[in-house]
């Protein structure tokens, strides 16, 4: 691929970023470090909600890991499953809104594509948060087993493709669903829908005044459809396979990088 390279984010002016309104957010290796919330990252959230930002996770973790996420996070909303549905808090109560797309028998569809994955590749291993999930599988291919070679994860990416599934790269599994949706049709529906959670209180960013900070492959719908997009280091390596890489990229690597674009931004209100 012959896409451009992002900027490092030490060269983005305070007119580039002055837009900026609110940041959504990948979570495993973007916000996290090895599989860890560490304590600089999770301060960097709660900084960028008290300089007046406001923030949403858009991740391909399961509906009960958002849950959570929406009740003590100090985050607005949260976009679950690579887009299926959006969670947030309203009048103390955790709603939700589902993404036009999602399939209405999700499992069925996805008890055949596991059947064809596991003749193919014995040694595949679901996630471990798969008892959690609604709409998608997860195929852990680093998180909790040895490393598969990249040439394997390539292999099964074409192989839940070729069964008419959406399958997509994150830093630690394969995600595989039915239905016509991503994370950025997810984010959209949510923003159309009035932003719930936060519409209440304030008036929502428009799509312009996002910026979004990813790390993977699975992130590129949303790299490709903000002005304001930035990578965390570790994204170069997979830069190669990226057809609409992010505008900037951190110099340091997941919390770190988030830490770093979010002092970045906190700069602009002071």
């Amino acid at each position: 691929m012959n896409a451009p390279k992002p900027t490092p984010l030490s060269q983005a002016g305070d007119a580039d970023l002055a837009p900026v309104r609110g940041v959504c957010l990948d979570i495993d290796e973007t916000l996290s470090t090895h599989g860890k919330l560490t304590a600089e990252a999770y301060a960097a959230l709660w900084s960028l909600k008290a300089a007046g930002y406001f923030v949403v996770p858009v991740t391909g973790r399961p509906a009960g890991w958002c849950d959570h996420f929406a009740r003590f996070w100090p985050v607005d909303a949260v976009v679950g499953e690579n887009g299926a549905f959006t969670f947030f808090m309203k009048n103390g109560v955790r709603s939700r809104i589902d993404t036009p797309g999602v399939s209405s028998d999700p499992k069925k569809g996805l008890e055949k594509l596991e059947e064809k994955i596991l003749a193919r590749f014995p040694h595949a291993k679901w996630a471990s948060d798969q008892a959690y999930r609604e709409y998608d599988l997860a195929i852990d291919f680093c998180e909790d087993v040895p490393p598969w070679p990249r040439e394997e994860v390539d292999a099964l990416v074409r192989l839940c493709e070729a069964e008419g599934a959406h399958a997509k790269v994150s830093s630690i599994h394969v995600n595989a669903w039915f239905g016509n949706y991503d994370k950025r049709r997810g984010l959209e529906h949510w923003l159309k829908s009035g932003a719930p959670g936060i519409a209440e209180t304030a008036q929502a960013p428009t799509w312009g005044e996002w910026l979004f900070i990813g790390d993977s492959p699975n992130d590129e719908p949303l790299f490709a459809s903000f002005r304001f997009s930035v990578g965390v280091a570790n994204l170069a390596r997979f830069l190669d396979r990226l057809k609409h890489p992010p505008t900037w990229i951190t110099s340091k690597e997941s919390g770190a990088g988030f830490a770093e674009m979010a002092e970045r931004l906190i700069r602009l209100k002071r």
